[in-house]
């Protein structure tokens, strides 16, 4: 049993979307606008990001048009590099990158749920283990009924963010002189060098997620076509967002009565909506948190899958159910590993152990752009994977800068993925998927 092509553009978009604007956008702002002290400097953070992202997502796009399969870095890796690469990457992503990040934003949703609906403290022990056990019934019992509650959810999260930055300047709450002076640094700020690395590596955090959309390809409908406006038009989309949030969040509440990020959203939601405002925003956030996790619940389980197809992975992970066509098997287990994070407490542990590493693999996909068989003939080529790999190289050395111990202690957990490998799953028999060619488009 195949999968089937049932996803359309907007389902590409809201992975896309739904996976980068999460909770970072109602915290990182604010921390970032006090770093770095400049309304110009934080703009110029932004479409700095914005612009490596955008390259990214151009050659993702490329990859997507000539791999369109179940499984992105996982097949990308794959093709580039060989199975030994792309198991590694498989195995960072099911053993600790996705449970933890799964994890993460289950955790980060739990106070914004009971600040809306008025639960006591001690309800937030089960809520992060109910919202992913309710995620998984809706990925294992269809895509089409997830891919549908999905998509609505991203797509109302950005019709309600804008609508906050509307509502910003119809209410007279906006201002543009809380903006000046636009170039000078706010007393208090940090040493720019210092500033503007911890601001970089916050913004690609912030824009991290969309590349996501590649590991649903192999459900897109119209790859060609589809994946390109998704992974190209949702990074514009989240850039916009972004960059329209933060000034109206600075144009309503100064730079210079920013305390904390927590503080900072109920500053923001008092100003605009009086004393409502702490549940009106804890709606907004909880949306945005829960459509991120919902994109990831749903494109994490396709690598499994995809390995399990390839017999890199144990078999029944890539069998679909027979009646949902779902891999309602992946669905379970990284579901299952996201609830052993959480019992464990460790997932932001986890994420800092990993970044580093996922990062490296990022751009190692993009290198596969010049290993493929055909050359690329873009407008965009060389130039685009070249500022994402310097963008990642700069990146990965602040992050070594920053804190260099998690990080190789991430490298150590990806590479104790080999003997893993060779004790299960070296199997010099190994199939894999479909070559391109022999997908309809």
């Amino acid at each position: 049993m195949e999968q089937r092509r049932q996803m359309g553009l907007a389902a590409a978009l809201s992975v896309v979307t739904g996976e980068s604007i999460a909770l970072g956008i109602f915290l990182t702002p604010a921390a970032m606008a006090r770093s770095l002290g400049s309304p110009l400097l934080l703009a110029s953070v932004w479409c700095g990001m914005g612009l490596i992202t955008l390259c990214g997502a151009l050659c993702y796009s490329e990859l997507a048009i000539n791999y369109p399969l179940t499984g992105g870095e996982y097949v990308y890796l794959r093709q580039g590099y060989g199975t030994r690469l792309a198991f590694l990457y498989g195995w960072m992503s099911a053993a600790v990158m996705d449970p933890g990040l799964a994890a993460a934003l289950a955790v980060g949703a739990a106070p914004y749920v009971l600040s809306l609906f008025g639960l006591p403290p001690r309800a937030q022990i089960i809520i992060p283990a109910l919202i992913l056990i309710g995620l998984a019934i809706l990925n294992y019992i269809g895509t089409r009924l997830s891919r549908r509650v999905m998509t609505t959810a991203n797509l109302l999260k950005i019709a309600v963010l804008l609508c906050l930055v509307l509502w910003a300047w119809i209410s007279g709450h906006a201002t543009a002189t809380n903006l000046l002076p636009l170039t000078a640094r706010r007393p208090g700020s940090e040493p720019l060098f210092a500033a503007i690395a911890g601001a970089t590596v916050s913004a690609f955090f912030s824009f991290g997620g969309w590349w996501e959309a590649g590991k649903i390809a192999g459900e897109v409908r119209n790859p060609r076509r589809n994946m390109p406006l998704a992974f190209t038009g949702g990074v514009l989309l989240v850039t916009a967002v972004y960059l329209l949030v933060s000034s109206s969040f600075l144009m309503v509440v100064p730079l210079e009565k920013i305390v904390s990020n927590t503080a900072f959203v109920a500053q923001f939601g008092e100003a605009l909506f009086g004393t409502i405002g702490g549940k009106v925003l804890s709606a907004c956030v909880l949306l945005s948190v829960l459509g991120g996790l919902m994109a990831l619940t749903m494109a994490a389980p396709r690598v499994y899958y995809a390995m399990a197809k390839d017999g890199a992975f144990f078999a029944p992970f890539g069998r679909l159910h027979p009646r949902f066509g779902t891999p309602a098997n992946a669905v379970l287990l990284q579901t299952s590993l996201a609830l052993l994070v959480l019992s464990f407490g460790a997932f932001t542990r986890i994420l800092s152990f990993i970044i580093f590493s996922a990062v490296c693999f990022l751009a190692l996909s993009v290198t596969t752009l010049f290993r493929m068989p055909q050359p690329v003939r873009r407008w965009w080529f060389p130039a685009a994977p070249i500022v994402f790999l310097l963008g990642c190289t700069i990146i990965n050395l602040m992050i070594l800068m920053h804190d260099p111990i998690p990080a190789l202690i991430g490298l150590v957990i990806v590479l104790c993925g080999d003997p893993v490998r060779r004790l299960f799953f070296a199997n010099p028999t190994l199939t894999t998927n479909p070559l391109p060619e022999q997908i309809p488009s």
